[in-house]
């Protein structure tokens, strides 16, 4: 909640998303690395073997580049689009509901792809991504994509995985006998006024909803009901991957949207832990990595998006984070991932993922939608009660 509020006022600022994008000149040529490189980064992203020695991509890029790299972990897209405001970073690992407010508020730069040989090797399906390229001009370099699924205890549901996602928006008994009210969490972020528009396609088709990010004043009003009832069936709201695990761990939760990172560690401690795509499908992410508009070390930026394109770097990060990679070549041959990580990530199942992007008022599929300033506005009120 406190995050929540923190980040709206620098939201908007950024939230001016019909304006054209900027035509800032992008680098020309690489130069000497300046020896230093800053990186705000979703949890699990820019990983040293502090965590798990064998999960490393930071130590051997500093060895090569002498580019020290600091990392600033942020739990919302929100804040990471608050820090990318304040300044002092130079690349974000930017989700698609925060990719296009950056460019829109002039807070990244276009990048020059032939100064990062290995852009050649990304899946054509990233290349040309609509949540971070403008007019054709490319905003940043694709890093790793996933699904929003739901997190469960296999105890409280006997073995069996839960079906829908009712089981964290209306009040019932779980398998085990007790009430689920207390026992679930939700997203601590507006972009989940998405999922319950995406619960709502499946159980309201009425409503006429068609994507998830484009809501008009009926289909999102019928989402913030849906909120409100979930908020009385809420723990706790979650932004924080690892304080998630301890409430899944110490704290009675057994169920929740959240991402395959989580039922990774948890599942590596041998938990009752495991995650499912239910039948009304997801929601998720694409992560592209941005250079700072006014970043002090562009060359150590392109030395790391360069770096990040590797199948090995690609292939260790989808494993640790249970994420998909942006280059297939990182599919075969990688010892964390294994040959079958890919197809267990739901590397196939791309065209089925909802990707989380950014509402603005003019909208592709009914003319005028609801814009995010509201959706943020709105559900600080759902979760304060409102």
């Amino acid at each position: 909640m406190k995050q929540m509020l923190k980040s709206c006022t620098a939201l908007t600022l950024s939230l001016g998303l019909v304006a054209p994008a900027f035509a800032q000149e992008p680098l020309k040529e690489l130069g000497k690395g300046e020896g230093e490189l800053s990186i705000v980064a979703w949890a699990g992203y820019i990983e040293r073997g502090e965590t798990a020695k064998e999960y490393d991509w930071v130590t051997d890029f500093e060895k090569q580049t002498g580019c020290k790299v600091s990392v600033k972990t942020a739990a919302t897209s929100d804040e990471m689009v608050a820090l990318m405001n304040e300044g002092g970073f130079d690349l974000v690992t930017a989700s698609g509901d925060a990719s296009l407010r950056l460019v829109a508020g002039k807070r990244v730069q276009p990048i020059n792809t032939d100064l990062i040989p290995s852009w050649k090797t990304i899946d054509e399906r990233m290349q040309n991504a609509p949540w971070y390229t403008v007019n054709g001009v490319h905003y940043g370099t694709p890093y790793v994509w996933g699904p929003n699924v739901l997190m469960y205890n296999s105890e409280a549901f006997k073995g069996e995985a839960p079906k829908s996602w009712n089981v964290v928006f209306e009040e019932m008994n779980l398998p085990d006998g007790k009430s689920n009210k207390g026992r679930v969490q939700a997203y601590d972020g507006p972009i989940h006024v998405a999922d319950a528009a995406n619960y709502l396609m499946a159980h309201k088709p009425e409503l006429g909803i068609k994507n998830p990010y484009e809501l008009n004043e009926d289909q999102y009003k019928a989402a913030l009901e849906l909120l409100r009832g979930q908020r009385k069936l809420v723990g706790r709201y979650w932004h924080d991957a690892m304080i998630q695990i301890d409430d899944f761990k110490n704290e009675g939760v057994v169920a929740s949207g959240s991402w395959p990172f989580q039922v990774n560690l948890m599942e590596a401690e041998k938990l009752p832990i495991a995650s499912t795509i239910p039948e009304e499908g997801v929601t998720g992410w694409a992560d592209t990595t941005m250079l700072h508009a006014d970043s002090a070390h562009p060359n150590c930026a392109y030395m790391w998006m360069e770096h990040s394109l590797s199948p090995k770097v690609q292939g260790d990060v989808s494993a640790w984070f249970g994420a998909n990679p942006s280059v297939g070549a990182a599919c075969k041959g990688n010892a964390l991932l294994t040959d079958e990580g890919c197809k267990t990530n739901g590397y196939e199942d791309f065209d089925k993922v909802k990707f989380w992007k950014t509402p603005v008022t003019k909208c592709e599929s009914q003319g005028e939608c609801v814009p995010y300033h509201r959706w943020v506005s709105d559900y600080i009120g759902v979760i304060g009660g409102r």
